[in-house]
């Protein structure tokens, strides 16, 4: 053999060394890959899904009102504003602004002293002219004595008896004279008309109060110059509020059967205020809305309904037995209602439902669920169908969170 190889041979070889190189490089990475795969599929498999926890409640069949809802205003039963009698100086205002009032109750004081020496007058007109009389009468006695003996003349009889049934008159006009100055002197202290609470004061000390004209006592818009304050009742209190003229055959079958319990909510619906009894459904209906207004009463112990306040009203026609739900449950769908329901195997579905009302947080089923079956109240927002949950304490809400973004009761 030579000692000196092949050049031929050696370039030969170099890319037979390269190609194997990169055929054994590409098996490895192939073989890792391959096993890193199978590992990862193993994994997955074996990991158990995690179930979510959220709050439940059962469907039950219970009694639930049913009711008729309107939007209402508050209306004070009585309102009155105070104005003056007589023409006076103000020299005292004796109640504070939004103070509650009891009927007769002096608000505010004019000068009397005027009023006064007018009653003071009167009487001494009185006491004048009954001193008069008390002559005239004993008078009369002494010419009808000596009119039995025709020691006078008749003619002057009968002028002594016209001279004390004059001053008889006389005394019964000091009399209407006196109460009406009596009258005029109680008009200097202006009072409460009835239980009330005063509003904002419309007239100060010193100035000369009058009594109300037809142009000056109430202008629109503009303060009323006669007018002391606005006294308003606020308990009991009314609401006037407006149902659809289609409710007022089953109003009316409800009434026969005794009167019918009202229920006064805030605004927003979510606070209840006052309960209450209907009064009084209006004689007309209005065409044009198609709606007829109803007036109910509230005590208004609290105070929570104010005059010119817009409130919506529960009218409770009927009770009757149905399938309820917390009304957390029920959420709006793109296609409607739905609740989810909890399966056996504790997962989820997605289920339509028909309701009929709700209150106080109760919502009445009409299809679509059964007594007995569990429903979601919270935790929705994560669910989807064949979700895995869990139902946790409902005493404790922090177990399930809120979600961060969207409005209560609507789907994601």
């Amino acid at each position: 053999m030579s000692e000196h190889a092949d050049p031929k041979s050696a370039k030969s070889r170099g890319p037979r060394l390269l190609l194997t190189a990169f055929a054994i490089v590409l098996m490895v990475a192939l073989a890792i890959a391959f096993f890193m795969r199978t590992d990862r599929s193993s994994t997955v498999a074996t990991t158990p899904v995690q179930p979510i926890p959220v709050i439940g409640a059962v469907a039950q069949q219970r009694e639930l009102p049913i009711v008729l809802t309107g939007l209402g205003t508050v209306k004070a039963l009585n309102t009155a504003t105070v104005h003056s009698q007589i023409t006076g100086l103000l020299t005292s205002v004796d109640f504070q602004e939004g103070q509650p009032v009891k009927k007769g109750d002096v608000l505010a004081q004019i000068d009397p002293r005027t009023y006064e020496a007018q009653l003071e007058q009167a009487q001494a007109t009185l006491n004048h002219d009954q001193t008069h009389l008390s002559n005239a009468q004993l008078n009369l006695s002494r010419y009808s004595e000596l009119a039995k003996t025709d020691s006078i003349a008749r003619q002057q009889v009968d002028n002594q008896t016209a001279a004390v049934n004059e001053l008889t008159a006389q005394i019964k006009n000091d009399q209407a004279a006196i109460e009406n100055a009596k009258a005029q002197l109680s008009y200097t202290k202006l009072v409460a008309p009835f239980d009330g609470v005063t509003g904002i004061r419309l007239l100060d000390v010193g100035n000369i109060i009058h009594p109300p004209t037809s142009t000056t006592a109430t202008q629109s818009g503009s303060k009323d110059p006669d007018a002391l304050v606005v006294v308003t009742q606020v308990q009991p209190i009314s609401v006037i509020f407006a149902l659809a003229t289609t409710s007022i055959s089953e109003i009316q079958a409800a009434i026969a059967n005794g009167p019918l319990e009202a229920i006064a909510f805030s605004q927003d619906g979510k606070a209840k205020l006052d309960n209450g009894k209907l009064v009084v459904v209006n004689n007309q209906a209005d065409p044009g809305s198609g709606t007829v207004q109803l007036k109910a009463v509230f005590p208004n112990e609290r105070q929570q309904l104010w005059p010119g306040a817009f409130i919506n009203v529960h009218l409770i026609v009927s009770r009757q037995q149905g399938l309820t739900v917390p009304l957390d449950a029920v959420q709006q769908g793109p296609e409607g209602m739905v609740v989810y329901v909890v399966a056996s195997d504790q997962t989820i579905s997605i289920r339509p439902v028909s309701m009929r009302e709700s209150l106080n947080g109760v919502a009445l089923i009409e299809k679509g669920l059964n007594a007995g079956e569990t429903v979601v109240v919270r935790g929705q927002y994560r669910l989807s169908p064949g979700s895995l949950v869990t139902l946790a304490n409902p005493d404790n809400p922090a177990a399930v969170p809120n979600p961060s973004t969207g409005s209560a009761g609507m789907l994601p």
